[in-house]
């Protein structure tokens, strides 16, 4: 599953509409609002995360876009560098979506990026800077 995090800037002119409920009935996305303010004929802001098929997310973030919703990423894309990383597993209690985990009984530690939401928590507990967060494009 897809997971990523934006702050989202609305217009006072859709703070009235059920925006949310849309993403999730027409595009299948589910989400957690992380923070909101979001007051009627005010501009609102609110930082949430979006999980589902990354191609509905796409046409979900284009629904938004095109409704005047101002859309900025807010984490990355995680990887890790198996060379620098000596197996610790600090990251794996850290990790809030479950994407670094431990493999037992071999004490393994597994990375799903599939499973990762980009927040880059791990990267500050990463003792030995095996994981690192860059941005992209969607």
């Amino acid at each position: 599953m897809y997971t990523r995090i934006y702050f989202l800037r609305f217009p006072k002119e859709t703070s009235d509409q059920p925006i949310i409920y849309y993403l999730v009935k027409r595009y299948d996305v589910e989400f957690n609002i992380l923070k909101a303010d979001i007051l009627p004929q005010r501009e609102g802001i609110m930082i949430i995360e979006f999980k589902g098929n990354r191609e509905n997310i796409r046409e979900a973030l284009s629904y938004l876009k095109d409704l005047g919703v101002q859309v900025e990423r807010l984490a990355g894309k995680v990887s890790r560098d198996d060379e620098k990383c000596f197996q610790c597993g600090a990251c794996t209690g850290i990790c809030p979506v479950g994407a670094l985990y431990m493999r037992r009984p071999e004490m393994a530690v597994l990375f799903d990026p599939d499973r990762c939401s980009g927040c880059g928590l791990c990267v500050a507990a990463c003792p030995v800077r095996a994981m690192a967060v860059s941005f992209e494009e969607l």
